[in-house]
This record gives C-alpha cells, structure tokens and sequence, in this order.
C-alpha cells in the first residue's frame, strides 16, 4: 500500500473509530500478517505496530483479541518484539494476571512469543521482579485450576520455560525455601495440554542445567524422578528384581498406561534426565532407582530418531564405565574444539544412520534394548 492508503487505513486504527469499520481494519491487518512478506511490510511501520497495540485494551473482545493476534505474528520479525516491550509491558503483565481478563490467553500467548529471546526475557523477568511474588505470580496462575474462568493460560508454561532459560529465574524457581519447583511437577502429566505440558517440562529440564541442585532434586524433598520417568514409560510389566528398584510411582502401572505422545516432550524429558546424570552422586542416585529398564522398554518402542539418539545418550552414560578423576562432573569438563567439531558429526551420522534403520526397520517392539 502507499502512503496514503497506510494513513486512511490508520485513521480507522484509531480508538474512537466506528466499531466496524475499526473490526474491518484490524482484520485486514491480521490477514496480512499472515504472509512472510505482510509481516516484513508491517514490521517497517512503528505506527501500525503502536495502533495495534493500542487496540488490544478495546472494549471489544473481537477486535482485541484481532489485533493480539496480528501481533503474535508480528513478533518475531526484528525489531518489533522490543518495541512492543518497552511500550506495552505493564500492560501486558496485568491483564494476563487480571482472573476477570477476557483476552488473557492471547496476551500469554504473546508474551511467549516475545520472551523467546534473551534480551527480551530478561526485560520481562525484571518486570516481573518489580512485583512482591516476583515470577511466583506466573506459577500461582499456571497451578491454581481455573485462575482465570474465561481463558485456559496454558501458554504459560512455555512462557515459564522461556524465563528458565535465565540463572535469575532458576534460582527462583529452585529456592529450596520457596516450594515454587514442587508446584510444577504434576504437570509433566497434565492431559489437559501438550503446550502447558511441554512448556512445564522444558522448565524443569532448564533447572536440571544447575548441578548444584541435582542431590536436592532427586532427594524425597522434591522426588523429581518419578515425574520424569512415569511419562516415559509404558505398561510393561517387569520381573520382581526389576520391580522393586523402580520408584513406587512405576511399579504395577496398569495396562492402559501410554507413553508421552509428543515426541520433543519425550526428548526433554530424556535431556532432564541426562542433565541430572552430570555428577557422579547424580548417576549413582538415577541407577539405583531402576531407570535403566524404563529406557530399556522406550528405547524398544521408540520410533523417533531425535528421541532414539537422546535415549541412547543415556543408557550410555548409565551403563557405562565412570569417568576418570578429576572428570567426574561432565558439565564442567572442557572438551577441545576439534573434538567438539569430531562429536557432532558423529551426531549427524548416528541420526542419519537411525533414520535409514528406522526406514528399513521391523515392526515396533520386535527389536530394542535385552532385558
């Protein structure tokens, strides 16, 4: 469009704008936002991006919750995120906390969006530090059912895994005073949403990256193993040898019991688990509570060669020889850079060669891992 069709089409942007034509625009907009190129035009104009941002407080839902779509996909695009940050955070904050907002999961979806990288996160989190619970505020929301009547706020949990990403909001989240880290893990199991669900469990792996914590974690002060385990396994029944090492959680599970169906849920939980194995007390901890038969089953079953290559990762480092002193801690051990550059094209090959076995592969639970 031209200039002046941009500034006809703003004047109808504007808050005191005929409720119809104000939809229609807003609509217009949002279609455009819809193509690669749409959002590139969109993303050079600060003044629709501030009059869709303007709109999102409208007093009517529909074309609030268009305009919050269109800028879910404008996000992305440079330049845009930050803008959107620094003129429409508190905002932002209160109405996706506000249990009476009718728009919150568009505005959580948003703040997902935009928290994905990290300048952004951290502006987001020293908001959220400004507030007396801090980044409680977003688990109080994500753990109390029904916080919000008219939305459901699963985005929460990606936004949460987002904000892990940071040492600041993992020690939050890991203050043994606090609880905040008990709260999360029945969500590893939430049927209700694959999205809370993921978003739950790439937060927990996050906090799996601070060591420092691992003993406390797998201790009965948290108990974090069965909660990763239990999505991860089936119904196979084991012999009683196998039975009894198991956590209470994983022992008799009934023969309906599914695995997670997600695959990159399934990886992350294998990457927590891995994580947790860093410290020679963490592997010890992991193999005396039989998670190596968990593995054994999944890995039989698995069909995903991200998720293969992950299991196999573990099962390695379980059942292989302890490192060497001095070595013990694998996240603090340096490796050279043309060994780095030797391990992931090993990578590369092990998942092509995992692509072509499970392109030519029997049928599922004809091989796997013995007992």
């Amino acid at each position: 469009m031209d200039e002046q069709q941009a500034l006809e089409l703003l004047e109808f942007l504007r808050p005191e704008s005929r409720p119809d034509l104000k939809g229609q625009a807003v609509q217009g907009l949002l279609g455009l936002t819809g193509s690669p190129e749409g959002r590139r035009l969109l993303a050079t104009r600060p003044d629709f991006v501030d009059a869709l941002l303007g709109l999102t407080g409208d007093p009517s839902v529909a074309v609030a919750k268009d305009a919050y779509h269109a800028l879910i996909n404008l996000a992305p695009e440079p330049g845009v995120g930050g803008s959107l940050l620094r003129k429409g955070l508190p905002a932002l904050l209160g109405r996706l906390l506000d249990p009476a907002c009718p728009v919150a999961d568009q505005v959580c979806a948003l703040l997902s969006n935009l928290s994905r990288e990290e300048a952004s996160c951290r502006e987001l989190l020293a908001a959220l530090q400004g507030e007396p619970r801090g980044l409680g505020l977003l688990v109080d929301a994500l753990c109390t059912e029904g916080f919000n009547p008219q939305a459901s706020l699963h985005y929460l949990g990606p936004l949460l895994s987002n904000l892990s990403q940071l040492p600041e909001a993992r020690d939050f989240l890991l203050d043994r005073s606090r609880c905040e880290v008990q709260r999360l893990l029945p969500y590893t199991q939430y049927a209700g949403s694959a999205v809370r669900r993921g978003g739950v469990v790439g937060a927990l792996r996050n906090c799996c990256f601070d060591y420092r914590h691992h003993e406390w974690l797998l201790s009965a002060d948290v108990d974090l193993l069965p909660f990763l385990l239990l999505p991860l396994a089936g119904p196979e029944e084991f012999p009683e040898d196998e039975m009894e090492r198991l956590p209470l959680d994983l022992q008799y599970l009934p023969p309906e019991k599914q695995r997670e169906t997600d695959p990159d849920i399934r990886k992350m939980l294998l990457e927590a688990l891995l994580l947790l194995t860093a410290t020679k007390a963490g592997r010890q901890l992991v193999r005396e509570k039989g998670t190596y038969v968990i593995l054994r089953e999944l890995h039989q079953w698995e069909e995903d060669p991200g998720v293969l290559a992950a299991c196999e990762k573990l099962i390695q480092v379980l059942i292989g020889d302890e490192p060497a002193a001095g070595m013990e801690n694998l996240l603090e051990v340096e490796i050279p850079a043309e060994v780095e550059a030797q391990l992931q094209r090993l990578d590369q090959e092990e998942e092509q060669q995992q692509q072509q076995r499970l392109e030519g592969a029997p049928a599922p639970g004809s091989g796997g891992l013995r007992r």
